[in-house]
C-alpha cells in the first residue's frame, strides 16, 4: 500500500488549509492515524488509513498563536486598538492572535517568503514585510512607531534583534519576546537535536537575556513559560519587556526565573 507524510495526506483530504496549519495540528497531538495518535508531522502513513481529529480546533492560523495568548493573560497586557510589530510572523500564530484580541494594525516582518497564512495576507490590518532581516529596521521601515512588539525569531539571538526593535518602539512600549534557549546558549549547552534539557542552562540563559535586555534600556516586567514546546521538545519562554515605569529589581529576578523554569519542566515537558 502506498503510503504518504501526515502532513499532506491531511492538507490532500482537505483537513486543513496548508502543511503548516497540519503540522501544528499533528505536533499538538490531535491527529489520529488508524486510532493511534502519530506526533510526527512527515511519518509516512498508508494514504488509505482513517484519520481522526481530536480535541479542539487551534483558535489560530498556527500554534504559535496560544503562546502569545498565554503572555497576553498571564501579563495582563491590553492589545486593543494598539499598533503592532510581530518579529519572525512566519505562519502568522502571533498576528492572528493580536488581531482576535483587538489589535488595530500588525506588522508582519520575517526574512523569509510566503509564509504568512492566507487569511492574515489578505486582512487589510495587516502589513505584511517579506524578506525584512529584523536585524535591520529602521523607523522609516514602518513608517510609524508601535504600541507593543512580539519577537518569534529563530537561529539568531535576541541580542541580535533587541536594538532594532527598539528603534521601532513608541516611548511606552512594551516587548513580548519569546526566548528560545537553543538559540541563545551557544554550541557547548545545547544537547543532541538542538535540544535544551539541563534546567540550570535555561535558568542562565535566560539571565543572560533579561541581563543584556537591561543594559539597552529596557525594563524587566515578567517571566512565564510558553504553554507549549517548540521543535523537538526545546522549552521556551515569554519575557515582558518596556520602557517605562519601574520593572523587576535585578535582586528579583533569579526567585522568578527559578520559579518559572521548575514550572516550565513539571508542566510542559
Amino acid at each position: 500500500m502506498a503510503r504518504q507524510r501526515l502532513d499532506l495526506l491531511l492538507v490532500q483530504r482537505g483537513l486543513f488549509a496548508s502543511r503548516q496549519q497540519a503540522r501544528a495540528a499533528i505536533m499538538a497531538g490531535e491527529v489520529l492515524v488508524n486510532n493511534v495518535l502519530v506526533d510526527k508531522p512527515g511519518e509516512g502513513v498508508p494514504v488509505d488509513a482513517e484519520i481522526r481529529l481530536t480535541g479542539q480546533p487551534l483558535p489560530y492560523v498556527s500554534r504559535g498563536g496560544l503562546k502569545l495568548e498565554k503572555a497576553l493573560k498571564v501579563f495582563n497586557i491590553d492589545l486593543r486598538d494598539k499598533i503592532i510589530l510581530d518579529v519572525g510572523a512566519s505562519t502568522g500564530g502571533f498576528t492572528d492572535c493580536a488581531l482576535k484580541h483587538g489589535a488595530a494594525r500588525v506588522y508582519a516582518v520575517d526574512v523569509g517568503y510566503g509564509q504568512l497564512a492566507w487569511s492574515l495576507r489578505q486582512d487589510p490590518r495587516v502589513t505584511v514585510l517579506e524578506r525584512t532581516n529584523a536585524r535591520y529596521l529602521e523607523r522609516d521601515t514602518l513608517g510609524e512607531l508601535v504600541d507593543v512588539a512580539t519577537i518569534d525569531v529563530a537561529f539568531i539571538s535576541l541580542a541580535k534583534i533587541l536594538p532594532a526593535v527598539l528603534r521601532c518602539l513608541k516611548p511606552e512600549g512594551e516587548i513580548i519576546a519569546l526566548v528560545k534557549p537553543q538559540f541563545e546558549a551557544g554550541p557547548g549547552r545545547v544537547g543532541k537535536k538542538g535540544v535544551v534539557r539541563d534546567p540550570a542552562v535555561h535558568r542562565e540563559v535566560l539571565k543572560e537575556v533579561m541581563t543584556g535586555a537591561a543594559g539597552l534600556g529596557l525594563k524587566i516586567y515578567g517571566l512565564t513559560c510558553s504553554p507549549i514546546s517548540g521543535p523537538e521538545g526545546n522549552l521556551e519562554f515569554l519575557l515582558w519587556l518596556g520602557l517605562k515605569g519601574q520593572g523587576l529589581a535585578p535582586g528579583e529576578w533569579q526567585p522568578l526565573i527559578e520559579q518559572v523554569v521548575a514550572e516550565a519542566h513539571q508542566e510542559v515537558r
